[in-house]
């Protein structure tokens, strides 16, 4: 009988255990280092003939929405590598293909009008699409502009896609560093002097959430190479959707 209550008490401290630590991204990290190389270009013909490994961590993600015992990190280490791999996921459904966008172009869906609207990420009661993770869920509830240089809509000029995971463990870090690798490519963002920059559009179109705690040249400078002053001119870059595939 003892033996019963012992049993019984480790498989509910191991379930207490599991609840609180959220999901393995392992299986995500691991086609990333695989086909994804150093500047976030994805070779998408490789994952292809991985796929069923990417779809069997979407399924375990979908299986295992976040709890509220769930630490924040977990919480949002989850929703940023739920969106790049339904991302991924969806590009490789439509695959080939030269931008995200022509699915929503090419690809007439009644009552969906762009890639971003589209319903198949079963997370939760309701089917979900990446806007909703993105703006109903991620920039909802969470306090953290840096998920915009987290979240990979797989075109050029987006943040490039690292090749890890982000982790729980290690989130804060790896946020500053794609904030930084982001605000360092010339590519996207050209902070040219003190007083003049031209920037990703990233910037003007959440530029409200850039500023909730200080102004948009602070923000800047915390994470570039060169500091911007107050009133600094600043410019927009046009966004290039061209997809973010290894030539």
């Amino acid at each position: 009988m003892n033996r019963i209550i012992v049993f019984s008490l480790s498989v509910f401290a191991v379930l207490g255990v599991a609840a609180q630590s959220g999901v393995s991204h392992r299986p995500f990290d691991e086609l990333l280092q695989k086909y994804v190389d150093e500047a976030g270009m994805v070779n998408y013909k490789g994952l292809q003939t991985e796929r069923p490994k990417l779809k069997s961590y979407l399924r375990m993600l979908e299986a295992n929405e976040p709890k509220d015992a769930w630490s924040k990190d977990q919480q949002l280490a989850y929703w940023i590598n739920a969106y790049n791999a339904f991302t991924l996921e969806l590009i490789l459904t439509h695959y080939p293909l030269t931008s995200i966008r022509d699915i929503g172009a090419a690809i007439k869906i009644p009552f969906v009008n762009t890639p971003w609207d589209i319903k198949f990420i079963k997370i939760g009661d309701d089917d979900k699409d990446l806007n909703n993770l993105e703006h109903g869920i991620i920039r909802k509830e969470f306090d953290e502009p840096r998920i915009h240089f987290a979240l990979v809509c797989a075109a050029v000029s987006c943040p490039k896609l690292q090749n890890r995971a982000y982790l729980p463990e290690t989130l804060d870090a790896q946020l500053t560093d794609a904030a930084k690798d982001f605000l360092s490519d010339p590519g996207k963002n050209e902070v040219k002097s003190s007083s003049n920059a031209e920037l990703s559009k990233l910037f003007s179109w959440y530029r409200g959430d850039f500023t909730k705690k200080t102004s948009l040249e602070e923000f800047i400078s915390k994470y570039s190479e060169t500091n911007l002053d107050k009133g600094a001119n600043l410019d927009f870059k046009d966004y290039n959707w061209d997809l973010n595939e290894q030539k």
